[in-house]
């Protein structure tokens, strides 16, 4: 295979020599360069001849399994993880659907005892070992109390949803996630309450027996939480249960009733509650739909971001805060206006997405490098000290193995991830997407079940939602694929272990280097605190060789990779060969 790889090495520089001399030094360098690289490779041939089928040993798909498997861990012991404090609000976040994840008391839906007895999957707590994926901070979906099965309609803020466990569920949980440095972040829904919350229910009960009066905040402050009103404005509005005279509006649906968040007794009632959960050793919060906090006005909802960030930063200076914003870039940018760290980006994200479209060769591979640069200044005109929360699919999206068909599927699912989990700031991995989980169509099919293992009725499988249909996916479970080297989830094992590995990559600064990209090359590279690294993304199936001499001589070599199968890149003198969806990282 070394033979082979490097003869194609050789012919392929040969055969682009016309395109490197033009671009990349003069015709006499490329030539040279070209030259030294074949006599290498003959002399290759010489010393490495081609056995015979004779001469070749006996070996079994077992063992060849097995000698990739150890190689593979002995690639990522080579990436050590760099230690992290807990005030450090750069990590590597996993979205948990608890509902989905683990079931610790077999009645069928995921609960924080589960949750909690899977923390060595998601890490460990010990850099050291290779078998945790390696994420340093957990968000967790809703787990409050809630009369639906996604829990985004919350009925007390102060609680933990029976279905999910008891406080001190959650405090172990807590517990065990700070002694693997897990930070952890909350969902918080403030957009909306549930109907069946309390507030609620005494503003309705109120403006029931009150009629076509005048409200008194004073008989009833709740009044005010809510937006009630005679004159409803539009379809958001619905008419409070048993009267003919009231309306309320509920931008998402009747059993969600938008909170009025200019109110100050509830903005004292949602601080009351943001202490409650630092108490419980909570690191931030995920801020549920803040686009429709005043829906359709942007500087209301950035006035209220404001006081919320401002609020709890004052309480605790390392709490980490991300909103969602589910809008366009030029809006959401905006948003960090607001002093927040981070605000979703929703650009980079879904199967009409910059990644899947640079994936699918809908985009140019270079585009990515560029957008990387491009948003610093975009985000950081709003705010210097932002910090980019990429993800690439979560609970409202259709999971990325849907994105992609065809021979080359599930390269294409990896590098996709991939390109995730290479940009700045805190990235974001939603469950089940290191097993390139499948789910589309309704909420429920997107928030199936963790596919741990084949047997549906296996301890700790859950049986998902309800009204979520069966789904047969695509590639196999992590029982199977902890098995197999070349799986999505050990390249994502990988991916997150080499973003752990360079605090260039998770804090870098990117410059674009639009002179080695191309329709399937990505190049760019990143610079913190005196460090750089040189990153090349081949989104084709196709090997690419690039002749970087500027960049060879400030190298000392490959320092990391993702491949998608047994081909391997190298860097030969002034020419880095990157294999068919292969990420190459230099430093």
């Amino acid at each position: 295979m070394l033979k082979i790889r490097q003869i194609r090495t050789g012919l392929t520089a040969l055969l682009l020599l016309s395109l490197l001399s033009a671009g990349c030094g003069s015709k006499e360098a490329a030539k040279e360069e070209v030259q030294r690289v074949t006599e290498m490779t003959e002399q290759t041939e010489l010393t490495a001849p081609e056995q015979s089928s004779e001469d070749a040993p006996e070996s079994s798909e077992a063992n060849e399994i097995e000698e990739a498997l150890s190689k593979l861990v002995e690639q990522e012991k080579a990436l050590v993880p760099v230690e992290i404090s807990m005030e450090d609000n750069y990590r590597t976040y996993y979205e948990v659907f608890v509902y989905s994840f683990c079931d610790a008391n077999g009645d069928g839906i995921g609960d924080l005892k589960g949750l909690t007895d899977q923390l060595d999957y998601i890490n460990d707590g010990d850099p050291a070992t290779t078998e945790d994926l390696g994420c340093t901070g957990i968000w967790l979906m809703p787990v409050m109390p809630s009369p639906s099965y996604h829990k985004y309609d919350v009925t007390d803020y102060y609680g933990i949803d029976p279905e999910y466990g008891t406080m001190e569920d959650f405090e172990n949980f807590m517990g065990a996630c700070d002694e693997r440095g897990i930070k952890v972040i909350l969902d918080l829904v403030l957009n909306h309450s549930s109907w069946e919350h309390p507030w609620f229910q005494e503003a309705c009960r109120y403006l029931v027996e009150l009629g076509d009066g005048t409200p008194s905040l004073e008989e009833c402050p709740y009044v005010d939480y809510y937006h009630f009103t005679k004159e409803p404005a539009g379809s958001a509005y619905n008419q409070v249960p048993g009267s003919d005279v009231w309306y309320y509006e509920a931008q998402f649906y009747e059993g969600m009733p938008d909170l009025n968040l200019y109110n100050e007794e509830l903005r004292g009632e949602i601080e009351k509650i943001v202490d409650f959960w630092f108490a419980k050793g909570v690191g931030g919060f995920r801020l549920d739909a803040a686009k429709e906090y005043e829906t359709g006005a942007d500087s209301a909802n950035i006035e209220i971001l404001t006081w919320f960030t401002d609020m709890v930063k004052e309480k605790k200076q390392d709490a980490y805060l991300v909103a969602e914003v589910w809008t366009d870039m030029t809006t959401y940018s905006q948003y960090y206006d607001s002093g927040i760290d981070s605000v979703f980006d929703f650009g980079f994200a879904d199967s009409e997405g910059l990644i899947a479209n640079i994936v699918k060769g809908s985009a140019p591979a270079s585009s990515y490098g560029k957008s990387l640069q491009n948003i610093q200044t975009l985000f950081g005109e709003h705010n210097p000290n932002y910090i980019d929360a990429p993800f690439y699919t979560n609970h409202d999206l259709a999971r990325s193995a849907g994105y992609y068909t065809g021979e080359n599927s599930q390269s294409q699912t990896k590098i996709a991830g991939a390109l995730n989990l290479l940009m700045s700031g805190n990235a974001f991995v939603y469950y089940g997407e290191e097993l390139g989980m499948k789910g589309s169509g309704k909420d429920e099919n997107k928030r199936a079940p963790m596919y741990f293992t084949e047997d549906k009725n296996a301890p700790g499988m859950c049986k998902g939602p309800a009204n979520m249909d069966s789904i047969k996916m695509k590639y196999g479970s992590l029982e199977e694929q902890r098995q197999d080297p070349y799986s999505i989830y050990h390249y994502f094992r990988k991916a997150i272990r080499l973003r752990n590995a360079f605090p260039e990559i998770v804090k870098g600064k990117v410059t674009d280097l639009p002179e080695h990209g191309s329709d399937t090359v990505s190049a760019f590279s990143k610079s913190w605190n005196g460090e750089r690294v040189y990153i090349f993304c081949n989104t084709s199936p196709n090997p690419r060789n690039i002749y970087i001499p500027e960049i060879a001589s400030k190298v000392d070599g490959i320092a990391g990779a993702l491949y998608v199968d047994e081909k391997e890149g190298s860097l030969e003198g002034n020419i880095l060969s990157v294999p068919g969806y292969g990420v190459v990282v230099l430093k």
